[in-house]
């Protein structure tokens, strides 16, 4: 399956390692592709795009508009504050009829740690995408986790903790479930309901934030007992 994945962080550059290593082709958008190359190592540490894409050869590299035309399926894995910008900048017409699976979070930076929410309560980052993009079959999921535990869920308690999923397209929320588990190896796949189910999925990370304090980091999730 050709895939699309809009961003190139570090939720974007795991989800394309490991779809590609899946046999896919996957093409990953930037804004500005030349700028991404000539991009230097982060200060804190990490790796350029450039030294990534080298490990990980299969995997191509586009602009936003690029990645969602190539994407059968597309990933938005940009970041909170950037997301609508992005999708714009995609086109709108590349989206029409896709499945769109969102896991981008509406994290507000500006003033450090900890983040606040862009959007809250009445409405969230998932239902301002499904808005813009009213043609494409928008799922949310995959954003209550850390990067590694999207795609490797056995890492932790042997698989057995939540995904969870928001959107209005039943067929949509099928497909994805399906990729969720056999791409992945989720065992545990709640459908929450409609999109608007995201308010409540986005408003998990305040407190996935503290936790990663208290816990000393991100390897950790959330298990649903009844």
């Amino acid at each position: 399956m050709k895939i699309g994945i809009l961003g190139t962080g570090i939720v974007g550059r795991t989800l394309a390692a490991r779809i590609e290593s899946l046999g896919h082709d996957v093409m990953m958008g930037t804004r500005d592709v030349g700028a991404l190359n000539a991009k230097a190592a982060p200060s804190g540490g990490g790796e350029t795009f450039t030294a990534w894409q080298a490990k990980n050869r299969g995997v191509k590299l586009g602009t936003f508009a690029e990645a969602a035309a190539h994407g059968e399926l597309l990933i938005n894995a940009t970041s909170g504050s950037g997301a609508l910008a992005a999708l714009s900048m995609a086109g709108e017409r590349n989206f029409d009829g896709k499945v769109l699976v969102d896991v981008s979070n509406p994290l507000d930076f500006s003033h450090g740690m900890p983040p606040t929410l862009t959007v809250s309560n009445t409405d969230s980052l998932g239902e301002q995408v499904q808005r813009a993009l009213p043609r494409a079959r928008v799922v949310k999921t995959l954003n209550t986790m850390n990067a590694v535990l999207m795609v490797e869920p056995r890492q932790l308690a042997d698989g057995d903790h939540a995904v969870f999923l928001s959107g209005n397209d039943a067929a949509a929320k099928k497909q994805v479930s399906e990729i969720l588990g056999g791409w992945f190896g989720w065992k545990q796949v709640i459908d929450l309901g409609d999109i608007t189910t995201a308010r409540g999925t986005e408003m998990l990370l305040p407190l996935w934030v503290r936790l990663m304090g208290a816990l000393g980091g991100p390897r950790f999730n959330f298990k649903i007992v009844r």
